[in-house]
């Protein structure tokens, strides 16, 4: 768990080894709310998903998690969470 709390960007991913890193900015910000989804569907401590949540930060365009939150919100967003 240490080390995970020292990274300050996103390490490499092998599902993602392009330059073009928005699959993996994508991928990170739903496997953040998924995971926040089953673990406080199961009243379990969602702190293991900081983990994508910092890992989005970092990659994503403030801009576009924006507009996420906003369409989760109004029940538009296009993933599956």
């Amino acid at each position: 768990m240490e080390k995970i709390k020292n990274y300050r960007t996103a390490p490499f991913d092998a599902r993602f080894p392009n330059t073009n890193q928005t699959r993996n900015c994508f991928q990170n910000y739903l496997d953040f709310h998924r995971c926040n989804k089953a673990l406080s569907d199961k009243g379990q401590d969602v702190a293991p998903c900081d983990w994508y949540q910092r890992v989005y930060k970092s990659i994503c365009p403030m801009s576009w998690v924006a507009k996420w939150d906003d369409q989760i919100e109004a029940g538009s967003f296009p993933g599956k969470i």
